[in-house]
């Protein structure tokens, strides 16, 4: 066997569809497109959502809901992981920096404390904010939140 002689296996490889090439293929006249309309004309595109000239689904149904463009976006962290990371870095104050160096957050995102789990240690906490009852919590096992 050498390069010049290999050959693909049976079947595997296909010849291309030849169209518009006269009567006599089976496939001239119209080309496989079939008579008229849209689909059959050079140029055509399928716009996602035509349906044909009728009035499109999405312009069917009536609009609802309101998103607020300046609405901030909190990254929510619990109290326990705070304490699992204090307790697995030897950390007296939890930072923003901290968190971004632990994996909890990135660069810009905003960071909400909430009261999930149990904290056993005092730590001063920096967030950008609180829950009523992450704060209670903090404050109650000798720690210190800061609001940034």
């Amino acid at each position: 066997m050498e390069l010049n002689n290999i050959q693909p296996s049976v079947g595997s490889v296909k010849d291309k569809k030849r169209v518009g090439r006269g009567p006599g293929s089976g496939r001239g006249g119209t080309s496989t497109r079939g008579h008229k309309g849209a689909k059959s004309r050079s140029g055509y595109k399928n716009k996602i959502g035509f349906e044909g000239g009728q009035m499109p689904l999405q312009r069917r149904l009536p609009k609802f809901g309101f998103k607020n463009i300046n609405r901030d976006e909190y990254k929510a962290i619990n109290i326990g992981d705070l304490d699992t990371l204090a307790a697995a870095k030897g950390l007296e104050k939890v930072t923003l920096d901290d968190l971004r160096a632990a994996g909890f957050i990135s660069r810009k995102q905003l960071v909400k404390i909430l009261a999930n789990g149990t904290i056993t240690r005092a730590i001063a906490v920096e967030a950008n904010a609180f829950s009523e009852a992450a704060q209670k919590a903090i404050e109650a096992a000798g720690g210190s939140i800061a609001k940034v």
